[in-house]
């Protein structure tokens, strides 16, 4: 016997491809029309009251519970329950198969986590470090997500996506690589937010040691660790985007009107960038003006903070998974693509323009101007704040779902047991990131490893793995074979080859494309590795005055 909730979050082998396509249409239409019922007059008023609103799941609703006996198949008690309270009225519940619950507990469980609108996304796509940058790879997410995700078998992340296409083998390994994605991104995040705060603590009397800094951003980090829905982080998203904005603006005033740090630079990357004259260089620029290595070394180096900086498909799942209608996700991806690719391309080109081979991973600590750099540095680590917090929020999710629910039958975050869960699994997180900024003290050289083997994983190969499996799989469907709504199951005329032999046919064009486009990102996943490690190692040869667990600080 088991609760609704639990059939709710199980992943079930048996339940076929065409399963979930069936739901998930049921899903959309009535999504469709709930919207329609919700919808209000925009007012800048109600705008500001949602950034801090708990989220609309709906209309009330009269939810039917039915209260089962011990012996399976008699007749069931009815009762009513507010939408408002789906866990509360389900949790004591318990059924003998999944069959037994009705459609109602199926949407009260679904949609009551369903709270964040397409504005929300954008700001929270843009407030990140990372953006859109492979719009082809969100549009593929995103149509999975709709042809899959319903009420009754709701899709919540990059490892269900691959369980339902590729089986349960595949969802180990993708949770596993986004969960290392996760907490190196969020290494990444207390390296460079300590950095900046090493930069603030150089204009005092007493200057901080570079592992107290980390330590500080940790510290803090843990507090907004705390907040636990992507609806919560919404309005605070909003304003890390034009805190990014003003940063932006403060590092172009003074990059025009200043030189480049090179103190920062000379501590990072050795002699070869003490004062000197500033070179920009169309292609490849010579060793000795190269700050990220020699010949391909570099050129992948290069290539891994591209990907870093306009690559992040991976949390796109996770977003999708907590919309109030996934439908409208194309809006906040149409409208973060346009923002990151004109306002950071051009301000990257601006950078290099001025700086040249003095430019200097994060920006603003590139600044010469004490006032200036420690204005920018605040900036940047208020956006980082949003950032590492959402990282923390879906990596620990992650973990929670997929080990803790799932090994050990933990409960739900929506109840007192499982908050006071994620209170004492936030610090833990957090710690381990700490472990792995302190011991990585070069900035560039993380991100890239970073990059190389989980960003582009997840922003193009993985996206063109999964559609060429879901669309074989969809395409191999035939006209005569049906689901019956008695038994709810899916009848197939065949299976193996055969199926995805034809399903790969029918629209060969489009899987030759995408075949195409995985095999180039594989070979960018390998050589940018290749390069990141190499990067790694000549980062402990001496040239950096930053060492691990040291306090001199790379900046």
């Amino acid at each position: 016997m088991r609760t609704a909730y639990k059939f709710h979050q199980s992943m079930d082998p048996t339940i076929l491809f065409e399963e979930y396509l069936h739901f998930a249409k049921i899903t959309r239409r009535e999504e469709r029309e709930a919207e329609k019922a919700i919808e209000k007059k925009w007012s800048f008023e109600r705008m500001i009251k949602n950034r801090f609103s708990k989220g609309q799941t709906g209309t009330a609703i009269e939810v039917v519970v039915r209260q089962p006996s011990e012996l399976d198949g008699e007749k069931h008690e009815e009762t009513a329950v507010e939408r408002g309270i789906p866990f509360d009225a389900f949790n004591n519940l318990t059924y003998s198969h999944p069959s037994q619950v009705s459609d109602a507990e199926w949407k009260a469980l679904s949609r009551g986590v369903r709270t964040v609108g397409w504005s929300t996304c954008f700001y929270l796509t843009t407030s990140d470090i990372i953006g859109p940058f492979g719009i082809p790879a969100g549009f593929y997410l995103w149509w999975i997500f709709i042809e899959m995700d319903s009420d009754r078998y709701p899709l919540r992340d990059y490892g269900a996506a691959f369980f339902r296409v590729f089986g349960p083998k595949s969802r180990h390994i993708i949770n596993l690589l986004q969960s290392l994605q996760m907490i190196l991104t969020l290494g990444s995040l207390i390296l460079g937010m300590g950095q900046s705060i090493a930069q603030i603590s150089q204009g005092t009397s007493k200057p901080l040691c570079f592992v107290v800094c980390l330590l500080i951003f940790v510290i803090l980090g843990v507090g907004l660790g705390q907040v636990r829905t992507l609806q919560r982080l919404g309005w605070l998203s909003n304003f890390a985007v034009w805190m990014n904005i003003l940063a932006v603006i403060i590092c172009m005033g003074v990059i025009a009107h200043s030189p480049p740090n090179f103190e920062a630079t000379q501590a990072s990357f050795g002699d070869n960038f003490v004062e000197g004259p500033i070179r920009t260089f169309a292609g490849f620029p010579p060793e000795e003006y190269a700050s990220g290595g020699k010949g391909l070394i570099a050129a992948m180096n290069g290539i891994n903070q591209c990907v870093y900086a306009f690559a992040g498909a991976i949390l796109f799942f996770n977003f999708l998974a907590e919309m109030r209608n996934p439908w409208d996700f194309w809006k906040g991806l149409v409208c973060a693509q346009v923002f990151l690719f004109l306002f950071y391309i051009m301000f990257g080109i601006y950078v290099y323009s001025l700086q040249g081979q003095f430019a200097f991973n994060p920006v603003q600590q590139g600044l010469s101007l004490y006032n200036y750099q420690t204005a920018a540095n605040i900036c940047y680590i208020m956006t980082g704040f949003i950032a590492a917090a959402m990282y923390g929020n879906i990596g620990i999710k992650v973990i929670y779902n997929n080990v803790f629910q799932e090994l050990f039958s933990a409960p739900p975050l929506t109840v007192m047991k499982g908050k006071i869960i994620w209170v004492f699994m936030v610090p833990i997180y957090w710690a381990i990131a700490f472990i792995i900024a302190a011991s990585i003290p070069q900035f560039s050289y993380l991100t890239g490893l970073l990059s190389a083997i989980c960003f582009v994983s997840f922003t193009y190969t993985f996206p063109a793995l999964l559609v060429i499996g879901f669309r074989i799989k969809k395409d191999a469907m035939l006209p005569d074979e049906s689901f019956d709504e008695t038994t709810l199951k899916y009848s197939r005329h065949d299976d193996g080859m055969q199926r995805w032999t034809r399903g790969f046919l029918k629209h060969w064009y489009f899987n030759v494309f995408d075949v195409l486009y995985l095999l180039a990102s594989l070979v960018t996943v390998g050589l940018g590795s290749y390069a990141a490690i190499e990067g790694l190692i000549s980062s402990f040869d001496g040239t950096s005055v930053a060492t691990s667990w040291g306090c001199t600080a790379p900046v």
